[in-house]
């Protein structure tokens, strides 16, 4: 008897085997096993999608395509190819002996010579009258803006197989919808592998990519840029940033990096210059994060614009002791000028005042930590200690922005919720997608959650005005115009320490303050006129603001 089962098992093993066998190669390997099989009688040809277009908010293109081709060669149809290649290489810029090396390769009936040949040398080809030199469309990226929003855009470079690729950017995040699905023609062929041109054929029509409008504004983009050009060059720093945010839709209006590239000669610059340092980067945001601490704590009620704060010295913080930036102290001071002469004693004060759980609430609810969810590849969410690794300094230290790593993608982020009422919005590059049959789907501003109420953002915004009134940047705000902000001075760290000579200016801001047409961040990294802010990156905001206002056509109050 237990021979019968043992005999019975073992059948049953073979044919559970046999059905996994063929379950393998009739359904998991079918694909592959008919394209190999098309393969011995067919050749296939792909047909290129065309890539979509990037505009800008006003229907202007920032990228688009242009014609350009493939140059190839049929070798069989070639009688002299040592001519050939000499007349060839001369155009295409190849050397002589790479070409007629691989057209006297055994076998080769379809050489690859040139891709994205421009259409005025593909026409001087086309003159030679060469026996088989061929040409297919192949568009490539054309920039009429040149390198502007070129951190923004991105590039279209290639992948291991030689096929276009987005990288960094727009080009990078939305590299699906914009290269669309490439279409097929297969061709029966004969025995020497040359298509049946009246044999069977089979065709898949390519899909074209579907086009994207953006927020940005590129009479916007263009000050931004020019403005940041001139700032780097005023304060010696060596590099600089700026963003431009609405701050009720989180739509992306301007953004520029200096250093930065061109995306149509990508490949004569250093890779580092394609990385986004407003996206990518981190950076220590110094007293401009006192607002945030400032928000949650009159949001949680522990604190209020005329509460009195002592600033008689130097705090001390378990071992170590805190001062103030300039070393000087007033004795009692008022929370708003807490901010107005950005005291880090006075924040310290406010810091005890949340607790820890308050504080920590303040890097989590204002999305420090966290993805912004901006739709640009190379986005970093900066590293936060975990809830337990922060000691009693560190907070301290983080409420005035020191000892807390942020992009400053966050930090124009978390201000634009005190500028639109409390609300943390995502910022979005894309306000909608366009497809090749007129059909538009546009992209709804998102808000990820209320951080403070309306009332505490009035508040904030109040003391915010008074920081830019009364504050070290007063002698470079504009007449006549309400604007909330404030600057921030952050040494850099460097080998474990901060270096007192090494420093990132910032300012950030909103305006008009009474309804906010824009929030905007200016950093500049080592500034050598003046390590501070208020002496850099304030003026340079207000140069933008005064240009914004005249844009936007918006009268002084």
């Amino acid at each position: 008897m237990a021979r019968i089962w043992i005999i019975f098992s073992l059948i049953l093993v073979f044919y559970g085997l046999l059905v996994v066998r063929l379950f393998y190669w009739q359904v998991m390997r079918s694909s592959q096993l008919r394209l190999e099989a098309a393969s011995q009688y067919y050749v296939t040809f792909t047909l290129p999608a065309q890539r979509g277009a990037i505009l800008a908010s006003d229907g202007k293109p920032l990228v688009l395509n242009q014609s350009a081709y493939l140059a190839y060669a049929e070798p069989r149809k070639i009688t002299d190819i040592p001519s050939f290649a000499s007349q060839v290489s001369a155009l295409l810029d190849l050397e002589k002996g790479d070409i007629q090396t691989s057209l006297s390769e055994p076998g080769r009936v379809w050489v690859p010579l040139a891709h994205k040949v421009e259409a005025a040398r593909v026409s001087e080809l086309k003159d030679l009258k060469l026996a088989g030199l061929g040409f297919e469309k192949e568009p490539r990226r054309m920039y009429p803006e040149s390198s502007m929003a070129a951190h923004l855009v991105g590039f279209v470079g290639s992948d291991e197989n030689g096929n276009d690729q987005g990288y960094f950017g727009i080009e990078g995040y939305y590299d699906r919808e914009l290269g669309g699905k490439d279409g097929m023609l297969q061709l029966e062929k004969d025995v020497r592998g040359q298509p049946i041109l009246v044999g069977e054929t089979r065709r898949i029509e390519p899909e074209d990519g579907r086009s994207l409008v953006l927020w940005l504004d590129r009479t916007v983009e263009r000050i931004v840029e020019n403005r940041l050009l001139e700032g780097i060059a005023t304060y010696g720093a060596k590099e600089g940033s700026v963003v431009v945010m609405d701050p009720k839709t989180g739509g992306i209006v301007a953004m520029a990096g200096v250093p930065s590239y061109d995306p149509g000669t990508f490949s004569l610059f250093d890779k580092d210059a394609y990385k986004n340092p407003l996206v990518a980067g981190t950076y220590e945001p110094g007293s401009t994060f006192k607002v945030l601490v400032m928000a949650m704590g009159v949001d949680r009620n522990v604190v209020t614009p005329t509460m009195m704060a002592e600033e008689t010295g130097p705090v001390r913080v378990g071992e170590y002791f805190i001062r103030t930036w300039d070393d000087k102290y007033r004795g009692m001071i008022s929370m708003t000028d807490v901010l107005v002469h950005s005291s880090n004693v006075g924040m310290v004060s406010v810091a005890k005042k949340l607790g820890r759980e308050g504080m920590l609430r303040v890097i989590a609810g204002f999305g420090f930590g966290q993805s912004t969810g901006i739709d640009l590849q190379e986005e970093a969410s900066s590293s936060v200690r975990e809830d337990d690794a922060w000691g009693e300094i560190d907070l301290a230290t983080a409420s005035f922005g020191q000892g807390i790593a942020v992009s400053p993608i966050q930090m124009v982020r978390a201000v634009a919720a005190i500028a639109n009422g409390g609300e943390l919005v995502e910022p979005r590059v894309v306000k909608e997608i366009r497809d090749g049959a007129g059909k538009v789907v546009p992209i709804k501003p998102k808000k990820a959650r209320s951080v403070i109420s309306p009332a505490s953002a009035r508040v904030l915004t109040e003391m915010m005005i008074a920081a830019v009134d009364r504050g070290e940047a007063k002698w470079a705000k504009p007449k006549g115009y309400r604007i909330a902000g404030k600057t921030g001075t952050a040494q850099i760290p460097v080998a474990g320490h901060y270096d007192d000579k090494k420093t990132i200016a910032s300012f950030v801001g909103f305006a008009p303050a009474d309804d906010p047409k824009f929030v905007m961040l200016v950093t500049l990294r080592e500034p050598t006129s003046s390590p501070w802010g208020s002496e850099t990156a304030a003026p340079l905001f207000f140069t933008i603001a005064k240009d914004l206002f005249s844009y936007y056509g918006i009268a002084p109050q």
